[in-house]
């Protein structure tokens, strides 16, 4: 899990220490992620740059909320790239973005 780089602890602090209240959010995080995943994945499919600007956003906001580092920097790589109207970057790392939200799912 050492990829994932998961800041359990400040992901615990935005829930005010509320083991529940975490684990809804991470299940509302991965049915989400996987949505931006697929989009990402069209995106990249269909050469859209400003689809994997709003994908890779997603992601971004919404693991960093969580602690997600590893995603997050992932995830804002590719929004910069992407907002140069290149979808080289997503298109390189998206199987390592697979992976990471993969390594999530076994939380």
């Amino acid at each position: 899990m050492s990829q994932l780089q998961w800041n359990r602890e400040f992901a615990l602090e935005q829930t005010a220490g509320d083991e529940e209240l975490l684990e809804e959010l991470l299940a509302l995080f991965k049915d989400a992620s996987a949505g931006d995943l697929e989009k990402l994945r069209r995106a990249v499919g269909d050469r859209d740059a400003p689809a994997v600007v709003e994908a890779a956003h997603s992601l971004k906001g919404a693991s960093a909320s969580l602690g997600f580092e590893a995603i997050r920097s992932l995830a804002q790589e590719m929004e910069m790239d992407a907002r140069q109207d290149s979808i080289e970057c997503a298109a390189s790392r998206l199987e390592e973005m697979a992976a990471l939200l993969a390594e999530v799912e076994k939380l």
